[in-house]
């Protein structure tokens, strides 16, 4: 994760062994630039204070939201989605994405389930 190095998406994406569990490969100011591999569904969830860039490198990706129509990505296309909004992730089949969140981003915001990844984790692999 070193500034003024290359990083090769789809190679950081095959060194991701669990779905939902995002891996931090890089860092913009106070931003984390994340990938991760999705199948199944996610949580409901929010994250209060900060917005969440989800980008699809492969496979494809609906995110629900409670007060919205839902969102499908396919590859090349992304969605911010807003500081507070409940959102749910799903990938039919196995999806490859990366994230861009404020450092301070909760994985899974206030909800905390076993699915919830401590950043800690996300910074070592």
């Amino acid at each position: 994760m070193l500034a003024g190095h290359a990083v090769q998406v789809t190679q950081a994406l095959e060194q991701v062994a669990d779905y939902w569990s995002p891996r931090v490969v890089g860092q913009v100011n106070d931003q984390y630039i994340k990938v991760a591999k999705l199948k199944g569904e996610f949580v409901w969830h929010d994250h209060p204070n900060e917005d969440e860039l989800f980008f699809v490198v492969y496979g494809h990706l609906k995110i629900a939201f409670e007060d919205r129509a839902d969102v499908h990505l396919g590859p090349g296309e992304f969605c911010v989605v807003p500081r507070g909004v409940r959102h749910f992730p799903v990938a039919d089949e196995e999806c490859g994405i990366m994230l861009i969140e404020t450092v301070t981003t909760q994985h899974t915001g206030d909800v905390v389930t076993e699915r919830s990844v401590a950043l800690e984790k996300q910074l070592n692999g």
